[in-house]
């Protein structure tokens, strides 16, 4: 992407790091929120790795797409906060002359995850290009503390005691692997904000937050945070949209984009392992309503899908719901027969009294991946329909912007 930016006509600057970032005063504030900046930003300090040569460079908007540092975030707004319902730790390393997943099949070679046998997380095993694989844990932080401090494992020996809770993995995939590196380990690495840009400034990807590798969710993440950015940067240039609205659009976007990748991963985790239920005042609940709204209709029906906040008790219900997209299938089951199930309920239950105990599993499995197929949230149609602020994205090539949405019944559709 970075290569793709340059060969568009952008001016790209390989080795060079932003060490800080000037601002001028009288930076607007919308309305309601607190001024937790300096002033409006004007210019970038740069440093040339190789020459260690300083130097600024002057900017009209900045896009803060600088990864997990998050320098926007972690050191002007100081609005990072880590989940602590997702508070894990992941341990991992390389591994060579591995077996493959699946072969013969056309999965075969796929990246491969398990749930750990003490249901205290899961391991991934990801081919690389090179021939070796990335085998890793994830873990609850305190949990993984816990059994390090108890076993008197240091951190190699706690990595191999821990892939010993994923059995499918050893024995299809490692057995006869050889360990080729050292383990590396990344802790608090679920975290989101309160804002994801101001005036004159956007905030993308991991520089704002991040959920969990297991779904690649930074990836989505990203690419809507970027294309939300150029719509919102491109809409204040053209006078769509006031400066501090249009920041305002973008920091509801990136929200309800973390919040339901949120939901699916809570999710997740919910079927991995028995946990205490989430607590609302964890998360930011405006978020969460705005995502639940995308699950509420299939969920509940329609006809009871009412406005206002979500409960303790529909979060619990929601994630009930989504964990059986994690069950296993049986193979045997009759596919045919419960995908027609599926597709002939009217009210979208997979309700059948003649189905098996395993049919009806599968229909609650296949019910709960449709509706989480995130995929759809961020596809480039989709994208265009989200109504924010009363405004929805203009993709159209030339005239990239934001424009007014009106009102058709009870539905806002873009003009």
């Amino acid at each position: 992407m970075f290569q793709h930016a340059g060969e568009s006509g952008a001016n790209i600057f390989d080795g060079v790091k932003v060490k800080s970032i000037r601002f001028e005063d009288a930076t607007t504030v919308p309305e309601g929120q607190p001024n937790l900046l300096p002033g409006r930003p004007v210019a970038a300090v740069y440093e040339i790795a190789e020459t260690k040569q300083t130097g600024e460079i002057a900017f009209d908007y900045i896009v803060d797409a600088s990864g997990r540092i998050g320098l926007l975030s972690t050191k002007y707004m100081k609005n990072r906060r880590y989940n602590q319902g997702l508070k894990n730790v992941a341990n991992w390393g390389y591994w060579k002359g591995c077996g493959r997943y699946s072969p013969g099949t056309d999965r075969e070679n796929a990246p491969f995850f398990e749930a750990l046998r003490d249901e205290s997380g899961w391991a991934w095993f990801i081919p690389l290009h090179n021939g070796t694989a990335s085998v890793g844990v994830v873990m609850n932080q305190k949990l993984a503390a816990h059994k390090k401090q108890h076993g008197g494992f240091d951190s190699t020996q706690f990595y191999h005691e821990s892939l010993k809770l994923a059995p499918e993995l050893r024995a299809e995939l490692i057995k006869d692997g050889e360990f080729v590196s050292d383990v590396k380990s990344a802790s608090d690495y679920s975290y989101s904000a309160s804002s994801y840009a101001f005036p004159n400034a956007r905030i993308v990807g991991d520089a704002g937050c991040f959920i969990d590798p297991f779904f690649s969710s930074g990836v989505h993440i990203a690419l809507t945070g970027g294309l939300s950015a150029a719509t919102t940067i491109a809409a204040s240039i053209r006078g769509d949209i006031e400066e501090p609205e249009a920041a305002e659009w973008h920091t509801k976007k990136v929200a309800a984009a973390y919040t339901r990748f949120l939901l699916v991963v809570l999710s997740a985790y919910r079927q991995m392992r028995f946990q205490e239920d989430p607590v609302l005042s964890d998360f930011d609940e405006d978020n969460f309503d705005r995502a639940f709204s995308f699950f509420r209709p299939i969920i509940q029906g329609t006809a009871d899908a009412a406005n206002g906040n979500l409960s303790q008790e529909e979060l619990n219900k929601t994630l009930e719901f989504c964990a059986h997209a994690f069950e296993p299938v049986n193979p045997e089951t009759n596919k045919e027969k419960v995908m027609k199930v599926v597709q002939d309920a009217p009210d979208g239950s997979g309700y059948n009294p003649d189905l098996s105990p395993a049919e009806q599993n599968a229909v609650k499995h296949i019910r709960a991946r449709k509706m989480m197929r995130t995929e759809d949230t961020y596809n480039i149609n989709t994208f265009g329909t989200d109504s924010i602020l009363g405004f929805v994205p203009n993709l159209v090539r030339g005239s990239l912007g934001l424009k007014r949405s009106v009102m058709n019944g009870t539905t806002e559709v873009s003009a």
